[in-house]
């Protein structure tokens, strides 16, 4: 079992070797086309680009002196609006806790942190998270991801305290020591936002954690939910679809194996160069169905891949509207080309690609980000596999020479009697779920009090509330996001009554205020 690479876009999922299934935690969306970025901005979010400098070791103290190396600090990137509308010092700060890729790219996606700002007079920032994009650590990303011991400070409690300390220097430097924080963050920045205002409550007034699994770990969700999930999606477009993705694994397996085998399955899949193992190939595959799950919205999006509305219907009637005698593998092609070459402009297919750099999920999933996955018997499209510990640790410890610890964020975060926990010691905080999303069976689906609110849509996909506004956007999706914007106000409203100040939201052009 290896940890898994970026191979078209970020959260990718399974290997199969000859033998067995393994499985490593899939990563987290990430982008496959870059963001199309000027020099203000990106898409219609204009923006300023400043850089920090950030402590590399929040939790040590360097003896006199050392405080000079240059590897004792990094330039974190952060993006700033420019779009004029902060009520000034003492207005609200909208901040997005940054993912494990490029931070343009989360700008350019996140919609909803853009489009209300207007509407409360707040100040837009966008944070870089640690040994992402630009934000590296060493000077480059070749020295900061050498070896494990340059890797040490890519963790998820190193990236919380940058925000913290970017945050507050912020605010000093702009006399706005008065001003509320609200945090958004999707997917993993969802987890981020979460974790961050249980550990630094009064660094923000409240967290919109969109998609964020945050029970995604040790036994508190069955190991088996995230492609059950992925499954079900499928199963729900179509039964015969679903039944040819199930028994395609056996016949990719058998062919590989067979003579000119793998040169075969490269033509059949039009490969850029000759699969070295089937198991590139099935990983290939699973990672592009997983995604599919994450992105079936009901509106056309190019959030990971140029893709159709309701994109997994479009796969399995590729799939199953192939002419009789078509192969099991030929119709799979056609399914998955949807999501790979929808434009029709990728003449073949790389599967060592990762454009984006976003390999430093490798490492935190060989760390502290151990999320068990496993397949059932019969609900998954899937052979079944049970995570299996020891292989996934042995695998890590020959990638990087360390050994995974698969309850520490459960120790420094929580998880376990999650409601119990939430409702005495959290508050403020919005967990939004789309059920079609396979992250969705680790995240928090119930209202846990009267101020940590669950916000679930049937129909949703991965933090689909976090995209930017569509003229088709779904009564449902508008209805859900102002549900979610009056939640905010609520907070907003509660910090400036209690400091004897007035909050007023402001109306903006397509947007009733609360």
């Amino acid at each position: 079992m290896r940890p898994l690479r970026c191979l078209a876009v970020l959260l990718v999922l399974v290997l199969l070797p000859a033998a067995a299934w393994t499985l490593a935690p899939p990563r987290f969306p990430g982008p496959q086309p870059r963001a199309r970025q000027g020099t203000n901005g990106v898409g219609a979010y204009e923006y300023e680009t400043r850089y920090f400098r950030q402590r590399l070791d929040h939790f040590s103290f360097p003896g006199v002196g050392d405080e000079d190396e240059p590897a004792a600090f990094f330039q974190q990137r952060y993006l700033v609006g420019r779009g004029g509308g902060w009520a000034g010092p003492g207005g609200p700060i909208f901040f997005y806790c940054g993912n494990e890729g490029d931070i343009t790219w989360f700008a350019a996606n996140s919609g909803l942190v853009w489009e209300a700002a207007p509407r409360f007079a707040a100040l837009v920032v966008f944070a870089e998270h640690r040994y992402y994009g630009e934000s590296m650590p060493f000077g480059s990303k070749a020295k900061a991801y050498n070896n494990s011991k340059s890797l040490a400070y890519l963790t998820a409690e190193q990236a919380i305290a940058d925000f913290a300390v970017l945050l507050t220097d912020l605010k000093r430097n702009l006399s706005a020591e008065g001003s509320p924080v609200v945090l958004f963050g999707g997917s993993y920045g969802g987890m981020l936002a979460a974790w961050m205002r249980l550990k630094y409550p009064h660094v923000a007034v409240g967290a919109l954690a969109s998609s964020a699994p945050i029970l995604q770990f040790e036994d508190i969700v069955p190991s088996t939910i995230f492609y059950d999930l992925v499954s079900d999606d499928f199963k729900r477009e179509s039964l015969s679809c679903f039944h040819t993705i199930k028994d395609s694994w056996k016949v990719l397996d058998e062919q590989g194996n067979g003579q000119d085998g793998l040169m075969k399955l490269s033509k059949t899949f039009h490969l850029c160069q000759t699969l070295k193992t089937s198991g590139d190939l099935s990983d290939w595959l699973s990672s592009a169905y997983s995604y599919l799950a994450m992105v079936d919205y009901p509106i056309p999006s190019e959030f990971l891949m140029p893709l159709p509305a309701n994109p997994i219907k479009e796969v399995c009637r590729n799939i199953d509207s192939q002419p009789e005698g078509t192969s099991i593998l030929e119709r799979i092609y056609a399914g998955v080309n949807v999501y790979y070459n929808y434009t029709g402009t990728v003449g073949c297919f790389d599967l060592n690609d990762d454009p984006h750099g976003m390999g430093g999920w490798d490492w935190q999933a060989c760390t502290e980000m151990v999320m068990p996955m496993s397949y059932s018997e019969n609900r998954s499209m899937y052979p079944p596999y049970k995570f299996d510990y020891a292989s996934y640790a042995d695998s890590c410890i020959k990638s990087y020479g360390v050994r995974p610890r698969p309850r520490w964020i459960t120790t420094e975060f929580g998880g376990h009697n999650i409601t119990t926990v939430l409702e005495k010691f959290g508050s403020n905080i919005i967990f939004f779920n789309g059920l079609l999303d396979p992250w969705s069976g680790g995240g928090v689906l119930k209202n846990i009090s009267e101020s940590v609110i669950a916000i679930v849509a049937p129909l949703g996909a991965h933090h689909i509330d976090l995209r930017p506004v569509t003229p088709e956007d779904p009564d449902w999706l508008v209805s859900l996001r102002e549900s979610e914007l009056k939640i905010i106000s609520g907070w907003l409203s509660d910090y400036y009554g209690a400091r004897g100040a007035l909050f007023q939201p402001v109306a903006v052009k397509g947007s009733s205020a609360s």
